[in-house]
This record gives C-alpha cells, structure tokens and sequence, in this order.
C-alpha cells in the first residue's frame, strides 16, 4: 500500500529530518542512559514506516542510503546542542562574566 510517492533520496531526506531532533535529545542525555536508548532507537519504527508508506519496502541497495541518512541525522541533532551545555545547568553568558569581573 502506497500513501505518498517519493524516490529513495526522498525518503532518506525524511529519514535524516527525522533523525535531526532525536539526535539533539541524544546529546543533551548521559550516553548509555535509557533515555539515550530511546533517543537512538525510537526513530526507528517511524523510519520504516516512512519506507513502507513510500512504497518502496525492503531493498538491500537502498539500505546503505536510508541508514546513512539515520546516522547523519543523529549526528547533525548532536552537533546543534552546544558541548558545554549541560542537563540542568544554564550556560553563562558573556554579560554574566562581563558583570561578575571575569
């Protein structure tokens, strides 16, 4: 059953767009945690149901193309979190160093 028709690069855009939020929840969360797993792992479901809405199933040759895209977009999601930005901690900005000195 097809409910959209797009070309195996359309899909792997969609995989990657999709990917792109889960990988900034990935990176905000301590690695291994459950929350990391399921950052990881729950766009999986919905990338299949992409391709299997696509109608274009299972094909061994697009398979290096959709899971680059998976990859690609968790890594893009983990690189718009900034490195010093910690869960429950609020950045410092320059007008609170400027203000206490530093």
């Amino acid at each position: 059953m097809r409910l959209f028709a797009l070309t195996p690069l359309g899909v792997a855009a969609l995989i990657f767009l999709l990917n792109v939020p889960f990988g900034f929840w990935r990176a905000g969360v301590r690695k291994f945690s459950p929350a990391w797993f399921l950052a990881v792992h729950a766009p999986v479901p919905l990338a299949i149901g992409l391709r299997w809405a696509s109608g274009l199933g299972f094909h061994l040759a697009t398979l290096p193309l959709y899971v680059g895209a998976f990859f690609l977009g968790q890594f893009a999601g983990g690189r718009l979190r900034p490195r010093a930005q910690v869960p429950g901690r609020v950045a410092e900005s320059a007008a609170d160093r400027a203000d206490a000195g530093g």
